[in-house]
């Protein structure tokens, strides 16, 4: 998958699946927002600083966190890359339990 890093549309950076994964597993965007649900650049320099103490402080889990980064400290990642970050992550989250919901319903014929 791949998000726009700007508005334009003409800088993109590739998301995996397996990134997201980490980002679901590590609970990554929650209370990333500001208290008025503003996603800007304090927010991206936080989720930074998370990754980092996370990476810090977990000797084995270390490897599938710095998978992460290349993402969050792409050069052209800014909060508006952030966003789309964000959206791409709901939007998968949201095609995750619906195909998870279709085979239970599935398994339970």
């Amino acid at each position: 998958m791949k998000i726009n890093a700007n508005t334009s549309g003409t800088r993109t950076i590739e998301v995996t699946e397996l990134q997201l994964q980490i980002i679901k597993k590590y609970s990554l965007f929650d209370r990333i927002a500001n208290s008025t649900g503003v996603i800007d650049e304090e927010s991206l320099n936080k989720l930074r600083l998370t990754v980092r103490s996370l990476i810090a402080s977990q000797t084995m889990a270390s490897k599938e966190l710095l998978d992460i980064c290349p993402i969050l400290y792409h050069e052209d990642m800014k909060a508006h890359g952030l966003k789309n970050l964000i959206k791409c992550y709901s939007e998968w989250m949201a095609n995750s339990e619906a195909t998870e919901t279709a085979e239970e319903a599935e398994n339970n014929e």
